[in-house]
């Protein structure tokens, strides 16, 4: 098999995986609205948002927001070793949690 071949594979085996991956958390509580994964700049590679909702956020506002948070992760990981590990991050607004 090619080294393309196996490429297109491992493409079609990520796009499986997120899909089901995205399916499961959103399936995990009702009160989840939408799930994304980035890559490490921000890039949304693959999102899924819940049936019959009005999302908070278009589209854009949600690739742009995705890429800021990455952004501030980066900075976190920067200070790391005077601050500690980070343990997690969490914002909760009036409407939602992210």
């Amino acid at each position: 098999m090619s080294q393309k071949n196996d490429e297109y594979d491992e493409d079609i085996d990520n796009t499986r995986f997120f899909y089901a991956f995205t399916l499961n958390i959103l399936n995990i509580d009702k009160s989840i609205r939408w799930v994304g994964i980035t890559d490490q700049n921000g890039i949304i590679i693959n999102e899924r948002y819940r049936e019959r909702l009005e999302q908070f956020l278009t589209v854009e506002e949600n690739h742009e927001f995705a890429i800021n948070t990455i952004t501030r992760h980066k900075t976190r990981l920067k200070l790391e070793p005077k601050i500690g590990e980070l343990t997690y991050t969490f914002r909760r607004y009036t409407r939602m949690s992210r």
